[in-house]
């Protein structure tokens, strides 16, 4: 026993030496994100339909023409300030028409976005997000307040430096004098100011090893127990050779519960695959149909014969209350005894007559509804009580 738990500690200090936090484990929880870079206008008009058409549509400048400064917090969301600058070109299209000359674009937006990763699973170097926002424009020699929405996504090259690539909608507040567009981006992007946290597997890998560390003490203290006296040895021993016997009894218990609740499934479902019993309007007798649809509910009963089945019968909405009592009690009666004349004791069968209280649809009294529909409510449905 002594030599069993001597080399259960090493294997379990060894374990502890391999298993560490690393800067793997972590990820940037919030931070500030500064970026730079180009921006792409589409307002030719086309722009939600012909996106990719860049030689017509698209107007782009050479030189860096977009920036950003933005706080993300630990919840996914971020908030930021956005300004850009870009050029009609003469030839381009705009609204629909030729540019005839080179017209001044400015922007200035805010915008508050959601990190896709809350939802996705972090990936460390993928940060996937939507956006929504207002702002101004001055594009095509007119002034605009807009409503955007934004989809991108930033890629990590290192902690601190990424790439970053957007799409954003702009719809104008003032769509009298003004045109909506698309304004696409692409830049980089530095984070400052980070705060971090362990990402899940971090906090697995931590788990693992805070539960490693209580193993390894709980060896030790079994060992120096081990070595106080042989009595407290054998009883270690007595006490885990009870909780084996425990465990075991308990897994078997278990299996027994999920073997009952396995067979239970699949009876019910055998059951609800028949379906239901119908009957036609103000009948309780049952036709060929019906009785085939019992006959196979015998042979179910037949082949599990612990199983104590409730029978429910139900009438449509048509009729009195009292009339439609009665009715569903006729109806109960009828399926129960062709169960028992198939050779179903009747101490297994539970039985509730219903009426009109439990339709399936909106076909109560006073609505118009279709025989067909009328003709759900008709019925005797079955559930299991036990096996």
């Amino acid at each position: 026993m002594l030599i069993a738990v001597l080399v259960f500690s090493q294997f379990g200090q060894s374990q502890d030496q391999e298993i560490q936090l690393t800067q793997k484990d972590s990820i940037v929880a919030s931070s500030w994100i500064f970026g730079v870079g180009f921006n792409a206008v589409d307002d030719a008009g086309s722009e939600f339909t012909d996106v990719f058409n860049f030689s017509d549509n698209w107007n782009v400048l050479p030189y860096p023409s977009r920036v950003s400064v933005g706080r993300y917090f630990k919840s996914g969301l971020g908030l930021e300030a956005i300004g850009s600058y870009n050029v009609y070109k003469e030839g381009k299209i705009v609204d629909g028409n030729i540019n005839q000359e080179d017209i001044d674009y400015f922007a200035l937006d805010i915008r508050a976005s959601y990190d896709l990763n809350k939802i996705l699973g972090e990936t460390g170097f993928f940060d996937p997000y939507v956006g929504v926002g207002v702002g101004y424009t001055d594009a095509n020699n007119q002034g605009r307040g807009t409503y955007n929405a934004s989809i991108g996504f930033r890629t990590w090259i290192s902690e601190k430096w990424g790439l970053d690539f957007n799409s954003t909608g702009k719809w104008t507040m003032d769509s009298d004098n003004s045109t909506n567009h698309i304004q696409h981006a692409a830049g980089v992007v530095y984070r400052f100011g980070i705060e971090k946290e362990l990402s899940s597997k971090g906090q697995e890998k931590l788990a693992l090893i805070q539960e490693m560390e209580k193993e390894q003490k709980r060896v030790q203290d079994s060992i120096a127990a081990a070595d106080l006296a042989e009595k407290e040895a054998s009883e270690l021993a007595e006490r885990l050779k009870r909780e084996e016997e425990a465990s075991r009894l308990a897994a078997e218990e278990s299996a027994r519960r999920k073997a009952e609740i396995d067979k239970r499934t699949r009876i019910e479902k055998e059951i609800n695959t028949l379906g239901y019993v119908y009957f036609d309007l103000n009948s309780s007798y049952l036709n060929s149909k019906d009785k085939a649809l019992l006959d196979k509910l015998t042979v179910i009963l037949d082949e599990n014969p612990t199983v104590v089945l409730k029978i429910t019968s139900h009438t449509d909405a048509r009729g009195s209350d009292k009339y439609n009592l009665w009715l569903s009690e006729r109806r109960l009666k009828r399926t129960i005894d062709y169960l028992i004349s198939q050779g179903i004791e009747a101490d297994r069968l539970q039985n509730e007559a219903k009426g009109e209280q439990n339709l399936t649809n909106d076909c109560d009294d006073g609505v118009y509804c279709t025989e067909e529909k009328h003709g759900r409510n008709r019925r005797s449905e079955f559930s299991i009580v036990k096996i």
